[in-house]
């Protein structure tokens, strides 16, 4: 899917595609999505997270590039695996929105306001990847696929979405690496305007 260049630094073990646990930022954030609503999994990989939401109960859009890594999950019941050029190719998801969607361990900036438009009213986004600061430990260290620090909280502000929960900083667990993962909402109809923090920044070990 990469163009020559854009070839994206999977830590080892943790990284998308790999056969590990469910995130537990996904399983904290998960029960706030509308009971049946549709989920997006945006670079699913093989699938830990779209299983996990396909077994609570919503219908999930398993989107990768790696065909291989989704044909196992063309056999998952409520999971639909679509098979997309997410970096080199347009928007596949044009007019499609989403009580749900989760994204960790990748980060690709055009797509950043795509998804935020993709939120349906009252839609919860889980976002979980890699900041600036991990270069010193591992994988990835290109600064192109590192969040900025605070970064997911500006894209919420600008997007217009209430902050639920928002961490930046290392953790020890599966391995060393610093991190920042947001979990934000969408005002549902009629609801006053989000008031967002200036900063929940913190740094945090566990």
């Amino acid at each position: 899917m990469s163009a020559p260049g854009r070839t994206h630094e999977r830590p080892g073990g943790t990284g998308h595609g790999a056969a590990d646990a469910p995130s537990p930022w996904v399983l904290r954030h998960l029960p706030l999505v509308a009971t049946g609503g549709a989920v997006l999994d945006l670079a699913a990989g093989h699938g830990r997270h779209a299983r996990l939401i396909a077994g609570a109960g919503h219908a999930v859009l398993a989107l990768d590039r790696d065909a291989g890594a989704l044909a196992a999950l063309r056999l998952q019941a409520g999971v639909t695996a679509l098979e997309a050029d997410l970096e080199g190719g347009p928007w596949p998801l044009p007019g499609r929105f989403f009580a749900g969607i989760v994204v960790t361990n990748y980060l690709w900036r055009p797509l950043l306001g795509h998804l935020t438009a993709a939120l349906a009213p009252a839609g919860i986004l889980i976002y979980e990847t890699f900041r600036v600061g991990n270069e010193v430990l591992g994988k990835p260290s290109n600064p192109d696929f590192l969040l900025r620090e605070g970064e997911l909280l500006e894209l919420a502000r600008a997007a217009g979405l209430a902050v639920v929960a928002f961490e930046s900083g290392q953790v020890t667990h599966p391995r060393p690496a610093v991190i920042e993962r947001i979990c934000a909402r969408r005002a549902a109809p009629g609801a006053p305007p989000a008031a967002l923090p200036a900063s929940s920044a913190g740094g945090y070990t566990r």
